[in-house]
């Protein structure tokens, strides 16, 4: 089992593994996202805060998923491309994984034990399920998607403070 965040590799679009510990000493915002989701606009929020916050010491990850609603069937370089393309995405994004069964992710598995969402329920709900973790790598706080990048900005400029 996984003790640290930075214990965990995750592949890149290009299919290379990166580890997590390249991120140590930064404020996190892990979202699965989607490119073809009602959220999808939040690309163009989740853009502007790792613009705003990214000198201070902000990554935001995007991790693509396909579960729900199959709403991102494209390879990582057509996932990559549009993110670019529609919303200027130039924050990390990495290969397509699963955030829920039994091909979950490490990362999400991390993520989703050591912050469950309501009722302590560990399963990702949908599309843009956001994780705020702290610059040692503890997990700070789980967003439904519904809620905007703009409305985690308070937590992220605590946390950078």
């Amino acid at each position: 089992m996984t003790n640290s965040i930075y214990d965990i590799s995750c592949q890149t679009t290009g299919g290379k593994d990166r580890s997590l510990s390249d991120f140590r000493g930064k404020v996190l915002l892990v979202v699965n996202t989607a490119s073809k989701c009602g959220f999808t606009p939040q690309f163009a929020g989740l853009e502007e805060l790792y613009e705003k916050y990214r000198e201070q010491g902000l990554e935001v990850l995007g991790f693509p998923c396909n579960q729900f609603g199959k709403q991102d069937p494209g390879t990582n370089d057509e996932i990559t491309e549009f993110c670019q393309l529609n919303y200027g995405v130039s924050f990390p994004m990495f290969g397509k994984i699963e955030v829920n069964g039994s091909g979950t992710d490490p990362l999400f598995q991390h993520l989703k034990k050591e912050a469950p969402g309501a009722l302590g329920t560990q399963r990702i709900k949908w599309n843009f399920t956001k994780f705020l973790i702290d610059g040692n790598g503890k997990v700070v706080k789980r967003y439904a998607p519904t809620v905007k990048p703009r409305d985690i900005e308070k937590d992220v400029k605590k946390l950078l403070a």
